[in-house]
């Protein structure tokens, strides 16, 4: 017997994949049968507006053609005021109706998503905030490497690791009123 043709398990068929046409997905979704959208009310009200904006804006064309066929094909004057009445004002309702709920799903995705990209910076911060303080907490020392100092009375400006000044001693921080200092040629500050 060869392994092909050996006996064993045979593998379960791969799930049916559902054809996504822009409906809300519920965040974490797993195959387990419960119900996805249980205590998620946003994306309940999502899916509701859509699906109720979906029907009712097709209706309402269907029901204009309906209205027109209806008054187009009668020869008496109050029975075609009826048809616009009922097919022309109904459907054209009907279809503003829809076009709105279509857009408050739209709308209510928007929020869903600006909701998330809110928690996910604000994870983000507290993850860079955690990161700073343990950073802070770890070096004792102050880099002071990079700031601006004049050597005496100068008018330049140097980093205080410059070159030309490293071996002064009468250095200086530079204050809030640096306009008139020169900037030095050689380390850039």
């Amino acid at each position: 017997m060869t392994t092909m043709d050996a006996p064993g398990p045979t593998p379960a068929p791969a799930p049916a994949q559902r054809l996504s046409i822009g409906l809300p997905r519920a965040s974490g979704e797993a195959s387990s049968g419960a119900a996805p959208m249980k205590n998620n009310h946003y994306q309940l009200l999502q899916l509701v507006l859509f699906w109720a904006g979906a029907i009712l804006l097709p209706l309402g064309l269907v029901v204009i053609v309906l209205g027109w066929y209806g008054a187009a094909n009668t020869p008496y004057q109050y029975d075609q005021l009826s048809y616009l009445v009922s097919g022309g004002l109904l459907g054209l309702g009907l279809t503003f109706a829809g076009g709105f709920l279509y857009f408050g799903a739209w709308l209510a995705r928007i929020a869903a998503d600006n909701r998330e990209s809110a928690k996910r910076l604000a994870d983000t911060l507290l993850v860079l905030a955690d990161v700073t303080s343990r950073a802070a907490a770890n070096s004792d020392t102050l880099d002071v490497s990079g700031l601006p100092v004049t050597a005496g009375d100068g008018t330049t400006m140097h980093r205080r690791d410059c070159a030309l000044i490293a071996h002064r001693a009468d250095l200086h921080p530079v204050g809030e009123d640096n306009g008139h200092l020169t900037q030095c040629r050689v380390c850039r500050p």
